[in-house]
């Protein structure tokens, strides 16, 4: 059963040390599942909100999680939403079993179940269960994320694009489609928009993390592309950006950024302050995809990432778009 022991060498007082913890005395996911007594314990809604508040703001993914423009009143809502999308990538990525994860995995569908039936148990569902209350949020982009991370279990590699843009239907697009409801828009042509967004964010991360998802076992560039360009797996793992790996992930940068430019109006048809949160979102893996470009695609040597000051020239350069438009 879930949280049936503690994990092989885990010193016996280690759940108390970390529930003594300085903020909040939550447990992580994996420590969560760990303990008998944490699974068995029901929390009341008030504790859940904070207990998802925590886990929000304890990642270093924060500076997403909830941004100043958002209202505030959505700050709760957006902490839940997140804190399940947090909990089922653990399950997925942060037990070292992919049978152990698929159980795992499991459970958290079910408990997205119960919640649906009204019979929460788990904080997360608990504080989880008033978002969806107040948004009339369907169970589908929830249990679209969980087939993703069961897919991850259980798919390595893919054969072509269109393949991989199937997953990224489960791995990214609900995302975007749960910011759309929780902001109060339902339609099919911003769903479209976000849509374009989220896969276009999701590959720009693929791109980045070659190497690290190599470490996982996973090749997201597909099969048919690195074949094309005479790449081989054997290159990735020994750290080689051969010219036939450069060139398969120069098309897949290429293919990432037409999903961007897809999908940036969205941020021109909605509330100025999600749209602006949206652009910044755009802009940034657009970055991410000018970083790989000047690294002449060896992803393989330096993961390309932005730093703080090319943070802040986004963020002023998306004030000023913002401004500008509204004055036009």
């Amino acid at each position: 059963m879930l949280g049936s022991g503690r994990p092989a060498g885990e010193p016996p007082d280690r759940i108390r040390r970390v529930r003594r913890g300085a903020e909040a005395g939550f447990l992580s996911p994996r420590e969560f599942v760990a303990s008998p007594e944490e699974c068995a314990r029901a929390y009341p809604p008030g504790e859940a909100e904070r207990y998802t508040r925590w886990l929000a703001t304890r990642h270093y993914e924060n500076f997403h999680v909830v941004s100043f423009l958002l209202p505030k009143r959505l700050h709760q809502d957006f902490y839940n939403v997140y804190a399940f999308c947090r909990w089922a990538d653990d399950l997925g990525d942060e037990v070292g079993d992919p049978q152990e994860s698929l159980r795992l995995l499991g459970w958290w569908r079910d408990g997205l179940e119960a919640m649906y039936r009204g019979e929460a148990t788990h904080p997360v569902f608990v504080a989880l269960a008033g978002t969806v209350r107040r948004h009339g949020v369907p169970r589908e982009p929830f249990a679209d994320l969980i087939r993703a991370f069961v897919q991850d279990q259980t798919v390595t590699r893919y054969r072509n694009f269109p393949e991989l843009l199937e997953y990224c239907r489960y791995s990214a697009n609900p995302v975007g489609r749960l910011v759309l409801h929780l902001c109060g828009y339902r339609d099919d042509g911003r769903r479209r928009l976000a849509d374009a967004t989220c896969t276009a964010l999701q590959l720009a991360n693929f791109w980045q993390d070659v190497a690290v998802d190599w470490r996982k076992n996973r090749v997201y560039l597909p099969q048919d592309l690195l074949a094309r360009h005479g790449a081989r797996e054997e290159d990735i793992a020994a750290g080689r950006a051969t010219p036939g790996f450069r060139a398969a992930l120069r098309e897949a940068v290429d293919v990432a950024e037409r999903f961007f430019h897809e999908g940036l109006p969205l941020a021109g048809t909605v509330d100025r302050r999600l749209g602006f949160d949206l652009e910044l979102f755009s802009r940034g893996g657009m970055r991410v995809l000018e970083k790989i470009r000047a690294l002449d695609y060896d992803v393989l040597s330096v993961r390309p990432a932005i730093g703080r000051g090319e943070r802040m020239g986004l963020l002023l350069r998306c004030v000023l778009r913002q401004v500008f438009r509204k004055a036009a």
